[in-house]
């Protein structure tokens, strides 16, 4: 009998999922881990709210409520759900997550598109992203980052920009995000504070830019145990009170 997960990590970038290993590979130490990926090719337009409904499909499998984890665009996913099934989350973590929960790199880049060619752009936002690297690793992240605008779940275009308005998220939430992220500044992170509940938490990593889950793993995954583990505690506290 296949064990029932306690987290599922939301995956809607299979060409970046590289950056999620370690802090899975160190939270599958205490929890048991779940990848769920959403994948299309470059012809199919982009769905959050199919997406939505195969994950649900997905979770109606699991008999109790599980911890929902993403980064991105991956992290608004499972805002999406949890808003219309707050009954099978038992919390969310965003990493890279504004107020703006649609802002991801993406937009950034096609924001700065109009001004520079391709590839300087995606030289550009490959700095912007992890910092200096040398010129083999420039090349093969930049690789990533095509693989990414043409398969991800990204809700922006050449001729669109999507953005989403904030509001109340009916499960228990932790929003984490980095310092020196240009993608998501610390501000856009901070905004989510007029929604936070007491219990939530709003935590910044002093460096690692966007991908600073990949950088310093082993931190995120204290930060996101502390969480889970102080939910769980609160959860017995309130049912020792209702008996």
């Amino acid at each position: 009998m296949t064990k029932q997960p306690d987290v599922i990590w939301l995956n809607t970038s299979p060409s970046l999922q590289y950056f999620s290993k370690p802090l899975l590979g160190y939270l599958s130490r205490e929890l048991t881990v779940q990848e769920w990926e959403y994948s299309q090719s470059q012809d199919e337009a982009s769905s959050l709210l199919l997406a939505v409904e195969l994950l649900h499909k997905h979770l109606k499998s699991c008999n109790q409520p599980v911890h929902l984890i993403g980064h991105s665009i991956g992290g608004l996913l499972g805002l999406l759900y949890a808003r219309r099934y707050p009954e099978k989350v038992k919390s969310l973590t965003l990493l890279a997550v504004g107020v703006d929960a649609a802002v991801d790199w993406q937009a950034h880049y096609y924001n700065h598109l109009p001004f520079l060619c391709r590839q300087k752009t995606l030289s550009a936002m490959v700095d912007n992203l992890f910092g200096y690297q040398d010129q083999r690793t420039v090349k093969r992240l930049i690789r990533m980052l095509e693989r990414d605008l043409n398969c991800s779940l990204s809700p922006h275009s050449l001729f669109q920009r999507v953005s989403m308005t904030p509001s109340e998220v009916p499960v228990p939430l932790m929003v984490c995000g980095s310092l020196d992220d240009i993608v998501v500044e610390p501000d856009a992170l901070r905004g989510w504070r007029p929604w936070l509940n007491p219990s939530d938490r709003l935590w910044l990593c002093p460096e690692g830019r966007h991908f600073f889950h990949f950088f310093h793993f082993q931190l995120v995954a204290e930060q996101l145990l502390n969480f889970w583990k102080s939910q769980s505690q609160l959860d017995a506290l309130c049912s020792s009170l209702r008996l």
